[in-house]
């Protein structure tokens, strides 16, 4: 049984989420479907726990009392992704890697390597800009068109190779592409002689994550590109079953 109190204190976090972390009151209601009242006072709760907080503006914004939380529920997403990534070594013999997307930069999360001497690395917990990585098309192309257009502007989409997108145009044509066929590629864009293959991971109807395997350019190229895609994904969406809602 739902408690309708703790449910709509999250559709109030979610709506805060879907608006960029920062929204009017209106835009909350808008989203939420719940009455002005009802917002003020579950807000004013949540601004006493540090989940919410107030800006010079009147609107509201995602507090830093999240950031305890997200950080330990990060950790978790990365153990419970681990079978799922160890699969996709097995299917593609080369490294396999969970990323998510903070604010305007995505963040590996987890990782299994290739059992290969000659391997592909991406830290855990490093940070990179997304025009440029298999990944990070994957989780942009989940969002809408304006929001994407955003990031990319704060962003700037600098060159890392002569591979690399830096055209708007061309960059949501790129988007556009991944989201029809289902997955991205990184055909050297982020570093010389590597390639990537990324698919996104949809707890439902959001991409919350991308999954990837990459390697040497030569190895990746010499895969059968629609049979690995197809297979990435039903291992993804095995993943994003998991992490599903319930109820």
């Amino acid at each position: 049984m739902s408690v309708q109190s703790v449910e709509r204190a999250l559709d109030v976090l979610e709506a805060l989420a879907d608006h960029g972390g920062e929204a009017g009151l209106s835009e909350i209601a808008a989203r939420t479907g719940l009455p002005y009242g009802t917002i003020h006072r579950l807000l004013r709760t949540l601004l006493t726990r540090g989940y919410v907080r107030q800006e010079s503006d009147r609107r509201y914004a995602l507090g830093g009392g999240l950031v305890r939380l997200g950080g330990i529920a990060e950790s978790m997403v990365g153990v419970w992704a681990q079978p799922y990534l160890t699969k996709m070594v097995e299917l593609s013999g080369e490294t396999a890697n969970l990323a998510v997307l903070e604010g305007d930069f995505i963040v590996y999360v987890a990782q299994v390597p290739s059992p290969r001497r000659l391997r592909m690395f991406a830290e855990v917990g490093r940070r990179v800009l997304p025009h440029s990585t298999a990944v990070g098309k994957v989780l942009l192309a989940g969002r809408p068109a304006p929001e994407a257009v955003a990031v990319f502007e704060r962003t700037g989409m600098p060159r890392r190779t002569p591979n690399t997108i830096t055209d708007m145009p061309a960059m949501l044509a790129e988007l556009g592409t991944v989201k029809s066929r289902g997955y991205a590629m990184d055909l050297g864009e982020e570093e010389l002689g590597v390639h990537c293959m990324a698919v996104p991971v949809v707890d439902g109807e959001r991409v919350v994550a991308a999954m990837s395997v990459s390697g040497p350019a030569e190895r990746i190229d010499a895969l059968d590109r629609e049979d690995l895609a197809e297979r990435m994904r039903k291992i993804a969406s095995d993943f994003g079953n998991e992490l599903r809602p319930t109820g």
